[in-house]
């Protein structure tokens, strides 16, 4: 009879379709890295989240095929969702090159004082500096965390500190943290990011909360 061949045929795709899907497989994790969070995790990243005014200085490196070159974060003023980043590099031309911007949109103003503006803030830097620099990205990777667009892997090294971020391609590796703030956990002192051939340094020399809006 051709319905019950018909149902043989739909149940043969169904586990084919089945033992294909058991193929697929997680990436292995790098020695000495679990994906399990530590059972303070939950509490530490609500921490971390609340942060959300503050003020950093330090160094930023960034090495790619088409430029590399390095900057002094003269400040990276956050407050809440708003940005104001300054750099001073010789690669910028021997000025200070600001960026300030919210998500979806940025104001890139170079040493000679003139101002781009757009809704594509990774496009605009590119085009402004050459540097691939995922901006809104780094305004959560900075503090420990995941960006809120995009799935994410988080790995943990065997003290139960956060080692390694994977989202959007990218591979955030914690390489050394700080109390630089009382009454918050350890901060990211050195965060590298790399994905294909492009990697970002960053350095944090100091980190200051700031007084934000009362909740």
């Amino acid at each position: 009879m051709i319905l019950p061949r018909l149902r043989l045929l739909t149940l043969a795709t169904v586990l084919m379709l089945l033992g294909a899907c058991t193929t697929i497989q997680l990436e292995p994790l790098p020695e000495g890295l679990t994906d399990q969070p530590p059972a303070d995790w939950t509490q530490r990243s609500e921490q971390l989240r609340r942060l959300d005014a503050w003020e950093l200085s330090g160094k930023l490196a960034v090495k790619q095929p088409s430029d590399s070159g390095t900057a002094i974060i003269n400040h990276w003023i956050q407050k809440q969702d708003a940005y104001d980043l300054e750099l001073s590099s010789s690669f910028l031309g021997m000025g200070r090159t600001s960026l300030q911007g919210v998500p979806g949109f940025i104001a890139l103003t170079l040493p000679d004082g003139e101002t781009y503006r757009s809704g594509d803030p990774e496009a605009l830097i590119k085009a402004a500096t050459g540097w691939q620099l995922p901006i809104e990205s780094l305004v959560w990777w900075i503090r420990g965390l995941p960006g809120p667009d995009g799935d994410f892997r988080l790995l943990f090294d065997s003290n139960r500190q956060l080692a390694m971020i994977r989202q959007q391609g990218w591979e955030i590796r914690y390489d050394r943290w700080q109390p630089f703030i009382t009454g918050y956990p350890p901060l990211p002192a050195r965060i590298t990011a790399v994905k294909d051939d492009k990697r970002v340094r960053m350095v944090v020399t100091d980190w200051q909360a700031t007084p934000g809006p009362a909740r």
